[in-house]
C-alpha cells in the first residue's frame, strides 16, 4: 500500500480545521437557538436602528415573548423535577422541603420588605449572572463531549474560568448587587478601592472575550481535542449579554432573558424527548412529547408569574412589590433546583443525550458511563 493510500482513510475521517460540533437537531437550529447566534443577530439589529419597526414590534409584544420563553424556562426545571422518575425518593428536600421554605421566605420578604425583601432581590441579581455563565459553560462542555472531544480536568478548569469571567465583571459592576450589595458604600468609595475595582472589572471584561478565543486558537494550533465552534459561540454570546450589554438596560435585559430561556428550554426538551422515546411501549412521535412538555412548562410559567403575584395583591400587598419578590424567589428556587438536576453523573438521561449522535453528521458516540464522567451540564450552578 502506498503512503497516499495508507493516509487516505485517516484524512477522510479527519475533522475540518474549525470543527463545528455535533448538533442535537441540526446546525441551523443548534447555532441559532442553543448557541445563541439568533440573539446576537437580534441585538445587533436593535443596536443598529436599521429596522425601527422590529424594535417597536418587540416592545409591544415583549412580555408575550418573556412568557413564552423565560417564564416557561423557569417552570421547566420544576416540571422536569416532578416528572422525573424517582425524584421524591432521591431528592426529598428538593421536591418537598424547598417549596415550603420558598413560600415562607417569600411571605417574610413581603412582610419585611426593607430587611429581607431588598436582600432577596439583590441575591437574585447577584446569582443570575452566575447562572448564565454556568449555563454557557454547561453548553460548551456538553458539545465537547457530544462531538467526541473529552477534556481532562485541567482543560475544563481553563474553560470554566473563561466562561465565568463575565460573571466576575457583573459581580463587580452591577448596582445594588454583587460587590455593591456586599460591601459598604463608604469602602467602595475609597479611591484605592475604586481603582482596584475598576482595574479588576476591566481585566474581567477583556478576559470574557480574550480567554475563550485564546483557548480556541490554542486548541487549533496544538491539534489537541478541539473546542467545537458552537461551544465557542455559546461562551461568547454569554459574554456579549453580560459584558457588552452590561446586564442592566431594561429592554436589553428582557431580550437577553428571552434567548437565555430558549437555550435552556431547547436542551431540557431534547433530554425529555429522548427519555420518553426510549420508554417501553412508547407509541407517540417525538413532536408530541416535545409539545406536551412545553405546554406544561408554559402553563406553570403563566401561573407563577402572571397569576401568583395577584394573590398577594388580594392579601393587601402592592402589585409591584409582590411581582419583584415573586420573581426573585422563583429565580432562587430555580437556581437551587438546577444545581441538583443538571448533573450527568446523577441522571443517565443527560449522559445519554451527551453521548448520542444527532442528525447533523457523523457523531463520535460514547457509552453513557464515559459521558457521565464528563462535567455536568449545569444551567445554574
Amino acid at each position: 500500500m502506498t503512503a497516499v493510500g495508507a493516509t487516505a482513510p485517516a484524512a477522510a475521517l479527519r475533522r475540518p480545521a474549525v470543527y463545528p460540533g455535533q448538533p442535537f437537531v441540526g446546525f441551523t437550529f443548534d447555532y441559532l437557538v442553543i448557541g445563541g447566534g439568533f440573539s446576537l443577530l437580534v441585538l445587533a439589529l436593535l443596536a443598529s436602528g436599521t429596522m425601527p419597526s422590529a424594535s417597536v414590534f418587540l416592545k409591544e409584544h415583549l412580555w408575550t415573548f418573556v412568557l413564552l420563553s423565560n417564564s416557561a424556562h423557569f417552570a421547566g426545571s420544576t416540571v422536569r423535577l416532578y416528572t422525573r422518575p424517582g425524584s421524591f425518593r432521591d431528592l426529598p428536600f428538593l421536591t418537598m422541603g424547598l417549596p415550603l421554605v420558598s413560600l415562607v421566605v417569600l411571605a417574610l420578604g413581603l412582610v419585611f420588605p426593607g430587611a429581607l425583601g431588598q436582600n432577596l432581590l439583590s441575591l437574585y441579581l447577584t446569582w443570575s449572572p452566575y447562572h448564565y455563565s454556568a449555563q454557557a459553560y454547561g453548553i460548551a462542555v456538553l458539545y465537547c463531549y457530544r462531538s467526541g472531544a473529552p477534556w481532562d480536568e485541567k482543560e475544563k478548569r481553563w474553560l470554566r474560568l473563561a466562561c465565568f469571567a463575565p460573571f466576575l465583571y457583573s459581580f463587580l459592576t452591577i448596582p445594588g448587587a454583587g460587590l455593591t450589595w456586599l460591601m459598604p458604600a463608604a469602602a467602595l468609595a475609597d479611591p484605592a478601592a475604586a481603582a482596584v475595582r475598576g482595574f479588576a472589572a476591566t481585566a474581567a471584561m477583556v478576559a470574557s472575550f480574550a480567554a475563550p478565543l485564546a483557548l480556541f486558537v490554542r486548541h487549533q494550533v496544538s491539534g489537541r481535542a478541539r473546542l467545537p465552534l458552537i461551544s465557542l459561540l455559546a461562551v461568547l454570546a454569554n459574554a456579549v449579554w453580560l459584558v457588552l450589554l452590561s446586564y442592566q438596560v431594561a429592554m436589553v435585559l428582557a431580550v437577553i432573558t428571552i434567548f437565555h430561556g430558549l437555550q435552556y428550554l431547547a436542551i431540557l426538551t431534547i433530554v425529555h424527548v429522548k427519555e420518553q422515546m426510549k420508554r417501553p411501549g412508547n407509541g407517540a412521535p417525538a413532536w408530541r412529547h416535545a409539545a406536551g412538555f412545553y405546554a406544561r412548562c408554559l402553563g406553570l410559567g403563566y401561573l407563577l408569574f402572571q397569576v401568583w403575584p395577584h394573590a398577594f395583591v388580594l392579601a393587601g400587598f402592592s402589585y409591584g412589590e409582590s411581582l419583584l419578590l415573586v420573581v426573585s424567589v422563583i429565580n432562587i428556587h430555580h437556581f437551587i433546583v438546577d444545581a441538583f438536576i443538571w448533573r450527568l453523573r446523577r441522571d443517565p438521561s443527560y449522559a445519554a443525550a451527551a453521548a448520542s449522535g444527532g442528525s447533523g453528521g457523523d457523531a463520535v458516540r460514547h457509552p453513557p458511563a464515559q459521558a457521565a464522567s464528563a462535567d455536568s451540564f449545569r444551567a445554574s450552578g
